[in-house]
């Protein structure tokens, strides 16, 4: 939410009401893969087979230790990423627990290559996005015009990627299953239907914007978006900032249970979690509700940090951020890899402003944002391998 609000598409109680309610949707709907990822293939599950009481043990210490961190670290306005502190929690645990080869370094490998990758992608997407609608729309003499030509490609790129990437995993999920739905048509049918919906919608209102000068703008929804293309822009930043909000919630949540699902299951089933592992519905709720709580709660000081204090943000260049970002994450979701939303939201301001002017980029915040994240990780491990220690000797 925070290019939404740096930019004044929308304001700060908007858009904890939106991001409220597409987190949770997001969380449930499409957090699972993520989810079984971290439970069984960061930790080597295998080793913890005969004392599964252990495992159980180190993920109560991941859960603490992350939540200890990201407290800190949310409080300061500082938007790291859960999953380098899930992923480091684990670590740290397993290699205290049963040593250097419980840490699946492979999967670790991996993971750690999507964190430096998710920027880049982000950044790439997001200044390529950004100069098409530079150059066929904001540069033209007449932009209002352009961008109602441009209309149904908008809507098109939007709702297409949504339906290509979320619905099949959806419509696989057993209450869908019975429906007489294509799984393959999804993501055209998704496109079709968004596009002549947003389409009609939108052009109805820059038709009345046109041709009657006088009609009172859209301020009251961008108290202070300059000019009248950066306000029609901004009713389509509001859908990009919801696909975020769904991006977010599918994946960080997905980091943040993982942990809860092994103790859950460790506890039902006396075992440990292996490869076929579904995580049930009330732990994707609980995830879902906690983090429309974190937000209400400390949502604003990070929405400050990424909107505000990284790039000046208009509508144009917020929405083009955040479609960059809400596809690399989703794809990642997709994928079960815990990337970091913060790392492509970052990344996607970042290569929009070298695109306009690099002398815009804040360097300095930009340089705490990247401490903080690189210092998530050894705080994380350092923090899980402590508290594991203390909960081994205090129950064995």
């Amino acid at each position: 939410m925070g290019t939404s609000v740096g930019s004044k598409a929308i304001t700060l109680q908007q858009a904890l009401l939106i991001a409220g309610i597409l987190e949770f949707s997001g969380a449930v709907l499409f957090g699972h893969e993520v989810s079984a990822t971290l439970a069984t293939k960061v930790a080597n599950p295998t080793l913890f087979a005969e004392t599964p009481h252990i495992l159980l043990l180190g993920m109560i210490s991941v859960l603490l230790a992350c939540g200890i961190w990201l407290q800190i670290a949310t409080s300061k306005g500082l938007p790291v990423a859960s999953s380098h502190a899930v992923v480091g929690a684990i670590a740290g645990f397993s290699w205290v627990a049963a040593g250097i080869g419980a840490v699946d370094w492979t999967t670790l490998g991996r993971i750690s290559l999507t964190w430096i990758l998710t920027p880049i992608v982000s950044g790439i997407l997001a200044a390529g996005f950004y100069s098409l609608i530079k150059y066929s729309i904001l540069d033209r003499p007449n932009p209002l015009y352009q961008l109602q030509e441009w209309i149904p490609w908008l809507s098109t790129i939007l709702l297409s990627i949504f339906g290509a990437i979320v619905l099949p995993t959806l419509f696989n999920r057993p209450f869908f299953t019975t429906l007489p739905i294509p799984t393959h048509d999804l993501p055209i049918l998704t496109g079709i239907l968004g596009t002549i919906t947003l389409t009609l919608i939108t052009w109805h209102q820059l038709k009345i914007q046109t041709s009657n000068p006088s009609t009172p703008s859209v301020t009251s929804v961008t108290p202070s978006v300059a000019t009248p293309i950066e306000q029609q822009l901004a009713r389509f930043q509001v859908l990009s900032a919801c696909f975020v909000a769904f991006a977010h919630g599918s994946n960080d949540v997905g980091n943040a249970i993982a942990p809860l699902a092994a103790i859950a299951y460790i506890i039902r089933t006396g075992s440990v979690p292996l490869s076929n592992f579904n995580i049930p519905l009330w732990i994707l709720i609980l995830g879902g509700s906690g983090i429309v709580a974190g937000l209400a709660v400390w949502g604003k000081k990070v929405i400050a940090t990424i909107g505000e204090n990284i790039i000046p943000l208009q509508p144009s260049s917020g929405f083009c951020a955040e479609i960059a970002t809400a596809t690399t994450i989703l794809l990642a979701s997709r994928l079960g890899l815990p990337v970091s939303t913060s790392h492509a939201l970052v990344g996607g301001v970042v290569g929009i402003g070298l695109i306009q002017n690099w002398r815009t980029v804040h360097f300095q915040t930009l340089k705490s944002i990247v401490l903080a994240w690189v210092i998530t990780i050894p705080i994380a491990v350092g923090l899980s391998a402590i508290i594991f220690i203390g909960l081994r000797l205090i129950f064995g």
